[in-house]
C-alpha cells in the first residue's frame, strides 16, 4: 500500500496538502503546551492555596491543586492560534463557529474557576450561565436541527434540544470528574473519535481543528492526572471540556428526524451520559435534588466499591468510552481503516501516557500522593 492510498483509505483526500499536517501539529502543540504548563500551574496553585481539600466524598487524602483546567484551556487556545497561522484560509471560513465555541468555553472557565477557588456560586446561577452559553451557539448557527413537525415547532424544538444537549454534556463531564484520570481520559477518547469523524468531511473543518486541540490538551493533562494524580482539572477544566466537546459534536448538519437520530453523537459520550443518567434517576427516586446532592453513587464509585483500584477503574471506563466511540464512528460514516487507525492510535497514546506517568512515579515518588501502591480508596 502506497502512502497516498493509505491516506485516502483513512479519509484524507489530499495527502500532499497542508490540511492534515495542520491537524497533526495542532494536536501535538496542544499536547506539549498543556504538558509543560501543568507543573508551573501546580507550583503556583500550591503556593496560593488553589486546592481541593479532602472530605468524605472526595478520593484525595491530602490537599490537591485544582487549577489544571487553566493549563487545558491554554493548550487549546495556543493550538487554535497555531492552526490559524498554518491554515489561514481554512480558519477564516470557520472562524465564527470556532470563536463562538471558544467564547462560550471561556465564560465557563471563568465561572468554574471562581467556584473552584472561592465556592458558593449558586447552582441556579451556574445553570443560567450554561444556558446562555448554549444559546450563544444557537445564535451563531451551531445547533441540532429538528425536522419532523414543520415550522415553527421544529425551530423551537431545535433550540430546546440544543440547549439541553450542551448543558447536559457540560454537567455530565463535570460530574464524572471524581477520580484520577477519568475525565481527562474520557475527554481524550471522545475528542479523538470526533476528530476521526469530522476529518472525513471538508465542511466540518472547525470541528476537526477544535477536536485536535482538545484531544492534545486532554492527553497532556492526563500525563499528570493519572493515578496518583498531581493535579485536578477542577470545574473550570471539566466545564470547558464538556462544553467544547458537546458543541463540536453538533457542528455540521446534525438533523433529528426521529428519536434514533441522536444515537451516534450520544455514543461519543457513552460513559458521561450513562453515569449522569443513573445518578439523576437514583437521586430522584430517593427524593434528593440530583444537582445539589453530593454522593458516592457514580460509576467509578461503584467500581471502587467492587474492589477495583483507581487505575483499573479508569481503564475499564476508558474501554467503554472507546467502544462507544468506535460505534459512533461507524454510525457516522467513517471509513473502516480510519476507525481502525483511530482506535489503535487512541490505545497506543493512552498506553504511552500511562507508562510515562508510572515511570515518573518510580523515579521520583510523588510525596503529595498517599497511595503509591494504587490501593482502592473507599
Amino acid at each position: 500500500m502506497t502512502f497516498d492510498s493509505f491516506m485516502n483509505s483513512i479519509g484524507i483526500a489530499d495527502p500532499h496538502g497542508r490540511g492534515w499536517l495542520s491537524v497533526v501539529l495542532t494536536f501535538m502543540f496542544a499536547w506539549i503546551v498543556t504538558y509543560l504548563f501543568i507543573p508551573k500551574v501546580r507550583t503556583f496553585a500550591l503556593k496560593v492555596g488553589w486546592a481541593d481539600l479532602p472530605n468524605a466524598r472526595r478520593l484525595n487524602q491530602e490537599p490537591s491543586p485544582n487549577a489544571g483546567g487553566l493549563a487545558i484551556y491554554t493548550g487549546v487556545i495556543a493550538a487554535i492560534i497555531l492552526a490559524g497561522c498554518l491554515s489561514t484560509g481554512v480558519l477564516i471560513k470557520v472562524q465564527v463557529a470556532i470563536l463562538a465555541i471558544l467564547l462560550g468555553g471561556s465564560v465557563l472557565v471563568i465561572v468554574g474557576f471562581i467556584d473552584d477557588q472561592f465556592g458558593g456560586l449558586p447552582a441556579l446561577f451556574r445553570l443560567i450561565v450554561q444556558i446562555l452559553t448554549a444559546l450563544l451557539l444557537v445564535v451563531c448557527g451551531i445547533q441540532i436541527h429538528v425536522v419532523y413537525f414543520g415550522a415553527p415547532i421544529d425551530g423551537i424544538l431545535s433550540v430546546v434540544l440544543t440547549v439541553f444537549w450542551i448543558v447536559g454534556i457540560t454537567n455530565a463531564v463535570n460530574l464524572m470528574d471524581g477520580m484520577d484520570g477519568l475525565a481527562g481520559g474520557v475527554s481524550f477518547i471522545s475528542a479523538m473519535s470526533l476528530l476521526a469523524v469530522s476529518a472525513q468531511f471538508e465542511a466540518r473543518a472547525a470541528a476537526t481543528l477544535i477536536s485536535a486541540g482538545v484531544a492534545g490538551a486532554a492527553l497532556g493533562f492526563l500525563r499528570h492526572n493519572y493515578h496518583p494524580s498531581r493535579i485536578f482539572m477542577g470545574d473550570a477544566g471539566a466545564y470547558f471540556l464538556g462544553y467544547v466537546l458537546a458543541a463540536t459534536s453538533i457542528l455540521g448538519n446534525v438533523k433529528v428526524t426521529n428519536v434514533t437520530s441522536l444515537i451516534p453523537i450520544v455514543m461519543l459520550f457513552l460513559v458521561p451520559v450513562i453515569d449522569t443518567s443513573q445518578v439523576i434517576i437514583k437521586r430522584l427516586l430517593s427524593g434528593h435534588n440530583p444537582l445539589s446532592t453530593p454522593g458516592k453513587d457514580h460509576l467509578h464509585h461503584r467500581l471502587l466499591a467492587q474492589g477495583f483500584s483507581q487505575r483499573h477503574s479508569a481503564l475499564i471506563l476508558w474501554g467503554v468510552t472507546l467502544a462507544g466511540g468506535i460505534i459512533a464512528m461507524q454510525m457516522q460514516g467513517a471509513k473502516s481503516m480510519a476507525i481502525v487507525v483511530t482506535a489503535v492510535g487512541i490505545a497506543l497514546l493512552l498506553i504511552m501516557t500511562v507508562l510515562l506517568r508510572l515511570r515518573a512515579i518510580v523515579k521520583v515518588p510523588d510525596v503529595a500522593s498517599p497511595n503509591p501502591d494504587d490501593k482502592p480508596l473507599n
